[in-house]
């Protein structure tokens, strides 16, 4: 993958989002529903797109919202609906939007006083606690986020009641019915101006910080941190976590150090990405490179993403790998949680570094492997037969210290603060932790890369079956699994998996590009892996024939 000249420099001005015009396009250009790009689609992580590109107006904003009141209504969910929104520049005018159709629609719905920015695992924390012990009247959530996109992306995501990410058969649903309104110019959408909506009793200004940073201690050490001498640094990235940081602080008597304080719709503090855009992924160590470069001055230091459902962990080392971080999480909490269910597993997708699976086998832990998405962990968090699920992409979350539910959806602060857990309590950094499993386990690497594909192509692929795979070897080693099935619960991947001894790939079709994505991961060195990547590209394009 070829790196950017900008790559892990400060964003110039040139390269910075004309935020004016961006939130004109919001209310100004109106989609054509019969363009497909132009359609409301729901990926693995809601809606998204840019208003100049007119893929999230304000009408796509109405539909949606139009169709989760309409569907919360025939499943019957009558409790609050929790609101959230992050930082980017979109998200704000979108949550107005919202807001405006919820009220029209009569639903209860919590916002944050002074429409602050609220986190994914913000929403997903107040959901699972109001619906605790309930059986009717249970609460849902919108978080209106882009998630780590640039500065002129646009995002809405809907969970359900059990507070994680909406599976498929639910986002179809609503998918389906914003596009009929979209395709009808959203005449059948209810809706009020924001004034009248505040002064509804239906609107109720809510507190979701102080609860959520009150019951941090029920999930991380936080007593024992604050009586250490960590020198612990924050970088909020001008995200919505940047108003917890301090509340965290003082209620546990943590001195953090936020590095960053800054609210900027046009992320202009940003260091470039790899691609020359301006990109908030914590788990990129280009976009992390005023953090690292302060890495010195800390013992562990973090950042997340705008709606903090990632982290990034700085040891002395520099940015920790996330798949790294994973294995050094699993391998400490395992260890520390005694509480914890005895059975309980390890959920990780079929995407992230084997070094797990060889940890589990070594701990005598079970796992679930499972599609790329964190909605397949939803279930498993709530009846606590998951002590731990996390994804490549840098987003997990994990129980409580007594083996209840935390979040169902991605967790970044609570990432962030085991990491500092993990050096109070054990007096090694994560990044020496997964030193350790290295030498037991051995040292993988791993690398995604892309190939070009047709759509006719991309879909041959998603629906793969094992018998279309016709190699017997792989970078000379014998192929012991060929997977169109996620092994740990059975659901299609939506792509193909092929296992060594020491190697492996996934081949995924991308959802937006006309290209296929590649991950690839060997134990043997750097050359291994490009002959498994090499072989991978044939394997595909043999079962494509």
């Amino acid at each position: 993958m070829a790196i950017h000249e900008l790559a892990g420099k400060k964003a110039p001005y040139e390269l910075l989002t004309d935020i004016p015009k961006l939130i004109t396009a919001y209310y100004s250009e109106k989609p054509d529903a019969s363009v497909v790009s132009q359609r409301v689609s729901f990926g693995t992580s809601g809606h998204r797109g840019v208003s100049t590109a007119l893929s999230f107006n304000e009408l796509h904003i109405m539909a949606i919202t139009q169709a989760v009141c309409e569907y919360r209504t025939s499943k019957g969910i009558t409790g609050p609906l929790f609101l959230g929104a992050d930082t980017h520049a979109l998200s704000n005018p979108a949550q107005v939007t919202a807001i405006e159709v919820l009220a029209a629609n009569g639903i209860t719905f919590m916002y944050q006083k002074g429409f602050g920015p609220i986190p994914t695992p913000g929403v997903s924390h107040a959901i699972l606690t109001y619906n605790k012990n309930r059986t009717e009247g249970v609460s849902d959530g919108i978080v209106i986020t882009p998630s780590h996109n640039p500065p002129d992306a646009g995002g809405f995501k809907y969970n359900p009641p059990n507070g994680g990410p909406a599976d498929s058969d639910v986002t179809g649903v609503i998918e389906k019915r914003a596009n009929e309104l979209l395709k009808d110019g959203c005449k059948d959408v209810k809706r009020v101006t924001l004034k009248q909506a505040l002064n509804l009793g239906t609107s109720v200004e809510y507190d979701y910080i102080t609860p959520y940073v009150d019951d941090l201690q029920n999930i991380i050490h936080m007593d024992r941190i604050a009586k250490s001498d960590l020198r612990i640094g924050v970088d909020p990235m001008g995200g919505a976590s940047i108003d917890y940081w301090k509340p965290i602080g003082e209620r546990y008597g943590i001195n953090f150090e936020i590095v960053n304080p800054r609210l900027d719709p046009a992320f202009g503090f940003m260091c470039v990405d790899h691609d020359g855009k301006i990109r908030m992924d914590c788990s990129s160590k280009y976009a992390m490179a005023s953090l690292i470069d302060l890495k010195d001055r800390f013992d562990i230091a973090f950042g997340n993403d705008p709606d903090s459902d990632r982290h990034g962990i700085v040891t002395k080392t520099g940015l920790m790998n996330p798949n790294h971080y994973l294995a050094a999480s699993i391998g400490y909490l395992f260890n520390n949680r005694p509480d914890w269910p005895e059975n309980a597993a390890i959920g990780k997708t079929l995407v992230s570094s084997a070094i797990i699976d060889r940890l589990a086998k070594g701990m005598n832990l079970n796992l679930k492997e499972v599609p790329v998405g964190f909605k397949w962990f939803v279930n498993g968090l709530i009846d606590s037969s998951f002590g731990f699920a996390g994804e490549e992409s840098a987003g997990a979350s994990f129980l409580r210290k007594d083996g209840g539910v935390w979040t169902t959806d991605k967790d970044g602060i609570i990432m962030d603060l085991l990491a500092a857990e993990m050096m109070v309590e054990t007096g090694k950094s994560p990044s020496e932790h997964y030193s350790d499993m290295v030498e037991k386990y051995g040292d993988p690497v791993y690398e995604r890369i892309d190939v070009a594909s047709t759509i006719e192509e991309k879909e041959v692929l998603k629906n793969l079956s094992p018998s279309q795979v016709k190699a017997d070897t792989m970078a000379g080693e014998k192929i012991v699994e060929k997977l169109t099935k996620a092994p740990g619960n059975g659901a299609a991947i939506g792509g193909l998996k092929v296992v060594t001894e020491n190697g492996w790939f996934a081949a995924r079709p991308s959802g937006t590009e006309n290209i296929y994505k590649i991950y690839a991961e060997s134990f043997k060195g750097s050359d291994h892996l490009k002959q498994i990547q090499d072989e991978a590209t044939q394997i595909v394009a043999d079962a494509l024939k």
